[in-house]
């Protein structure tokens, strides 16, 4: 029978499109709990590489008859040979091409919409962190908001949209992945843009990012407005992008809150974190779609994929923003949280630019699920 790659790419569409997969983990148990490939109609079996070096032969009957069968593992290479002797059973199954490193960096652009005065919002989505990223484009001009360190997928889709990266925004300085913003900007010139409050040890030039700034993409006058936000840091900033959507960075999700605690000041944050979610965004327009820097679950995908909802229905949803009493809400967001993520300090170290770490290197302190959320 055959043995198929499957790409990153591929693996996303199925999520998308709410197909069946069964998915064959081969990793450590801890590594499959800790972070996996995630859909709503996937269904799993983790098996060791290692309790297979025998053979496949106990583990067929549980392999389903009428469902694409996937092998994973870290890198490619164990699934490539557990793969191999499923096939010599007689049984078609794919392994995911370049493992969970390859499907830690995949990002899958998808359009939100049309913005007034023409152009258009995209949303990057890595699907396998949780990671949410966009590109407004206007005019032949595109500004990035809170890029990942794969910067070749940005410019290359700027080019594929004929629009040259002007700005490139962070909306504060991120503990769970890598920013591709300053070397976005160093390849393009375009201005990179960060809230000085996180960045008082950067080693890098930047612009600041503060309460009040307009700027403008292209020739149609779309205008992000940075709106001050603490929370999840000192520096958060939103902004109001072409006066329909509202990009919250890590303060604000679909499903859940941004946590205070990864700088060490969960005490002395969560009340600006509650000043935000309670006091400022209500200031703002309940049409405005919510644009988060991240998702947690994959029931927050919209069905073309996008992450993506109106404030009003958040205010009605979110149990986050619906803790009348602020004791309650201390407790939430300082006594309820998930495990720091993998290798956080370092990661901020890298978007300060106090380290240098090779692509290797990155991808390691990348590995695993974003963990920027309470619920």
């Amino acid at each position: 029978m055959t043995v198929k790659a499957m790409n990153a790419k591929e693996v996303t569409q199925k999520v998308f499109n709410n197909e069946d997969l069964f998915i064959l983990d081969v990793r450590n148990e801890d590594a499959f709990q800790d972070w996996k490939i995630e859909g709503r109609n996937f269904d799993y079996l983790n098996i060791p590489y290692f309790d297979l070096l025998d053979g496949v032969e106990e583990i067929m009957d549980k392999l389903p008859k009428d469902k694409d069968i996937l092998v994973v593992c870290a890198k490619e290479g164990s699934s490539v040979m557990v793969a191999e002797m499923i096939s010599d059973e007689g049984v078609d199954v794919s392994y995911l091409e370049g493992g969970m490193k390859a499907w830690s960096e995949h990002l899958e652009p998808v359009k939100v919409g049309d913005l007034k005065d023409g152009g258009e919002l995209y949303q990057f989505v890595r699907i396998g962190k949780g990671c949410l990223s966009y590109m407004v484009v206007s005019n032949g001009e595109a500004a990035i908001i809170d890029s990942t360190r794969m910067a070749d997928i940005y410019t290359e889709f700027a080019k594929s949209v004929n629009a040259s990266i002007t700005h490139v925004f962070d909306t504060h300085l991120h503990a769970d992945h890598i920013s591709g913003g300053r070397i976005i900007a160093e390849d393009t010139g375009a201005t990179y843009w960060l809230p000085p409050k996180d960045a008082e040890e950067v080693t890098f030039q930047y612009a600041a990012l503060e309460d009040g700034n307009e700027v403008t993409i292209g020739n149609t006058k779309i205008n992000i407005h940075a709106l001050y936000s603490p929370g999840h840091t000192i520096g958060s900033t939103s902004f109001v992008v072409d006066e329909q959507y509202l990009m919250t960075g890590d303060i604000l999700f679909i499903d859940s809150i941004g946590r205070p605690d990864l700088a060490g000041l969960a005490e002395d944050w969560v009340g600006d974190l509650r000043e935000t979610l309670y006091t400022r965004y209500k200031e703002l327009s309940n049409d405005l779609i919510v644009l988060p820097a991240h998702f947690m679950v994959i029931d927050e995908l919209n069905e073309d994929g996008t992450v993506s909802e109106k404030l009003g229905l958040l205010y009605a949803q979110n149990h986050g923003l619906n803790i009348d009493d602020e004791t309650e809400f201390r407790s939430l967001v300082t006594e309820n949280l998930p495990p720091q993520p993998n290798a956080y300090q370092e990661i901020r170290k890298t978007n300060m630019g106090k380290i240098t770490p090779d692509r290797d290197e990155q991808r390691e302190m990348e590995i695993g699920p974003n963990r920027c959320a309470v619920r």
